[in-house]
């Protein structure tokens, strides 16, 4: 009976040790998982903080298509955000790069990338191979992507007709972008009521050729203006 309450006794004492060792091992995993998820949220909003002053400190992006208009971008000192409207596959990361150097923020418009697909592996290949601070997209589901990877997103738009008038504010409510972007930019007064209706700031571009058609937009309420054109980047 004494040998049998000894054995009692021992396999109460080993079960809590085992017990005890399978908490302080859950809550080391708890303390490691915690301060990931900490690193991880709190590098998100130095980001957005990061593009968001960015655009304050102009709210002229150079928008480009080639290697010219990147060569002279990077040369300007004032500005601060960059849309890449071209590139393929090899040659994005260079693109990125140079913009990265240059001190500014790099923003990939990924529907324009020849030899990338359009499906969502798309935004995890540039985050993945470039150092590219966020995408540009026309679709929904990219845009989707690029928050679940803490990048910036611009949801790009082309304004052209009522319905599609409507798609912008049902699509930003369902994926939340950073920014919307509406092309095109010539009409002031339509972009303004957009500015007005959404929460989510608003950047006017496409067709954007004279520093009046930058200020009409800036008093209706935009945000920014993206232009392909190096005259106005020197405004």
């Amino acid at each position: 009976m004494r040998c049998c309450t000894e054995y009692t006794d021992r396999a109460e004492v080993s079960l809590l040790d085992y017990t005890m060792s399978q908490v302080q091992r859950l809550h080391k995993v708890y303390r490691v998982g915690r301060s990931i998820l900490l690193d991880y949220i709190m590098r998100g909003e130095k980001m957005s903080s990061f593009f968001h002053e960015a655009v304050e400190e102009n709210p002229i992006i150079a928008a480009v298509k080639n290697m010219d208009d990147l060569k002279i971008c990077c040369s300007l000192e004032d500005i601060r955000v960059v849309f890449i409207l071209f590139g393929d596959v090899c040659s994005i990361r260079e693109i990125v790069q140079q913009i990265k150097d240059s001190g500014k923020v790099a923003m990939v418009h990924v529907d324009l990338i020849s030899g990338l697909s359009s499906k969502e592996i798309v935004v995890d290949f540039i985050r993945k191979n470039t150092e590219a601070d966020g995408i540009i997209s026309t679709k929904a589901a990219l845009i989707k992507r690029g928050k679940e990877l803490k990048m910036f997103t611009v949801l790009r738009y082309f304004l052209l007709d009522s319905m599609a008038y409507e798609n912008i504010r049902q699509q930003q409510h369902a994926v939340k972008p950073d920014y919307i972007e509406v092309l095109p930019g010539v009409m002031p007064k339509v972009i303004g009521n957009i500015c007005k209706d959404l929460p989510v700031p608003v950047i006017a571009g496409g067709m954007i050729r004279e520093k009046e058609d930058v200020m009409a937009l800036l008093k209706v309420g935009v945000t920014s203006v993206s232009s392909t054109n190096p005259e106005i980047w020197f405004e």
